[in-house]
Parts: C-alpha cells; sequence; structure tokens
C-alpha cells in the first residue's frame, strides 16, 4: 500500500480513491446502498459501541484517551491485522468514514495504526 486518504462518506468517489474501505460500524446517515460505493466495509476494525459512545460525550476533551484507546482496540483484534494485510496489495487506499469532525475521528486513527 503506497498511499492512504480519508474521505468523508458523503463526499463523492473518484477513480484516483483507489480501494474504498468504510470504516464505521454504522451506515452513513442519508445515503442509499445504490449511490454509496466502497469495496469493503469491515466493521470489525471500527470503535466499539461503548468507546463510541464515549468518545461522542466530549470529542474535543476526550480526542488523545480516545486514539490510544481505539488504538488498543485495534491491536487486540485479528481483523485489522487481516485487513492491514489484504491492503498491503493496493497501491491508493481510501479510508471512507461518516463523522462531519474531519479532525477526530477513527479513520484518522486506523491511518496512523496503518502506517
Amino acid at each position: 500500500m503506497n498511499l492512504i486518504k480519508l474521505k468523508r462518506a458523503y463526499e463523492p468517489s473518484s477513480p484516483d480513491d483507489g480501494y474504498r474501505v468504510f470504516v464505521d460500524r454504522l451506515w452513513p446517515r442519508g445515503l442509499s446502498r445504490e449511490t454509496f460505493h466502497y469495496d469493503e466495509w469491515d466493521k470489525e476494525i471500527a470503535p466499539s459501541e461503548e468507546l463510541r459512545h464515549w468518545f461522542h460525550a466530549d470529542p474535543d476533551g476526550r480526542w488523545e484517551e480516545f486514539e490510544r484507546r481505539y488504538r488498543a482496540e485495534l491491536d487486540a483484534t485479528p481483523a485489522f491485522a487481516a485487513l492491514k494485510k489484504r491492503l498491503a496489495s493496493k497501491p491508493a487506499v481510501t479510508l471512507i468514514y461518516s463523522s462531519r469532525d474531519n479532525a477526530h475521528n477513527n479513520a484518522q486513527v486506523l491511518e496512523q495504526a496503518l502506517t
């Protein structure tokens, strides 16, 4: 994997996105299955329900602890190692997320974990 990009689910897909991985546990609100393009949806690498709820109560104040906890969840799940292996052969990967916050979301942490 040479290039990892991040993109909101609500942005249109483009040919330079490469392999598109949707990285949230929940379907993006308001998008239809016919119009939302992704190559893989791996719910197992998304933050746990408990962590997601805890983080959304105070995203700015809990960001650093969320990064630490989510990274620990990733390291503990075989799904993350399997994803990393699958993506290794892809020249370009775009991690798709639905959060409105472009700076504080699980795709940011996942990108760092994959590099």
